[in-house]
């Protein structure tokens, strides 16, 4: 782990912290060489040592040689490294029947989760419906496919070592949802559904081991800003074990069954 960044909990984190900080010791390479090659022309070129202007003016070709140095370096750093990570986040996504499927709609300044529920679909959603208090998706409980389905807000629960599908929207503005630990940040925009997977790999428990807190929890920011309430736009992201993830999903089922058909829980 890089020591300045947040601790990695997801599969492709290392990965991630792998290209960064080479982008970044490139950028530092980057930095001291021509900060000095600056510091160089300046004296080597002052005007005391040559009070008349130079025709000829430099002939090596020293600077054309680094100029191609350095673009062989980025192009491996794009072609060898980000390119590939990125077709493996983008392209190859876990077969959804393999995955933990849950919906993640942001709105000033909420996160406002939907799941499935055991029938594995997502349930009609209509604007007409929408009750900010009560039913802030606009939740079709009289579809068969949405009876059983799960929301909340500001809590989203995940198994462990299991690939994870976010479909990511937003009802009014841009958002930005960002879990650092898991090293995933994409934008939320509205009208456009935009499919997020990772693979968590650190419990929540866990990681209150390691930084012996034991109220440490993972959190779900927004990393744009979105309006006067961004600063408090945050929401936790709690990881579990699959027995975990079974039995908080079980309870949230009966809570569904008590409410008569709402979910809805802060």
């Amino acid at each position: 782990m890089t020591s300045w960044l947040p601790e990695i909990a997801s599969e492709h984190g290392a990965a991630l912290d792998h290209t960064l900080g080479l982008v970044h010791l490139l950028m530092l390479v980057l930095f001291v060489g021509w900060g000095s090659f600056f510091v160089y022309v300046l004296v080597r070129f002052r005007r005391k040592r040559h009070p008349v202007a130079s025709y000829t003016g430099v002939t090596s070709h020293t600077s054309t040689w680094l100029e191609g140095a350095v673009a062989v370096a980025e192009a491996l750093l794009l072609v060898g490294l980000s390119m590939p990570l990125w077709a493996e986040r983008v392209d190859r996504f876990p077969p959804p029947e393999e995955s933990t499927r849950v919906r993640v709609v942001a709105e000033q300044f909420a996160w406002n989760v939907h799941y499935p529920g055991p029938d594995g679909l997502f349930g009609r959603t209509d604007i007409s419906l929408i009750d900010l208090q009560s039913n802030p998706l606009g939740l079709d409980r009289d579809d068969p496919a949405a009876k059983d389905d799960v929301t909340t807000v500001n809590q989203l629960h995940l198994p462990v070592d299991r690939p994870v599908l976010v479909q990511l929207t937003s009802k009014d503005v841009i958002h930005s949802f960002a879990l650092q630990e898991m090293r995933v940040k994409q934008d939320a925009v509205p009208g456009v559904s935009i499919p997020v997977w990772f693979v968590p790999k650190v419990t929540t428990e866990e990681m209150r081991a390691r930084k012996g807190n034991p109220e440490w929890n993972y959190e779900i920011s927004c990393a744009q800003l979105c309006g006067l309430g961004h600063y408090r736009m945050r929401g936790y992201l709690t990881i579990d074990t699959a027995e975990e993830y079974a039995r908080w999903m079980d309870e949230q089922e009966a809570l569904l069954g008590d409410s008569g058909g709402d979910s809805f829980w802060e």
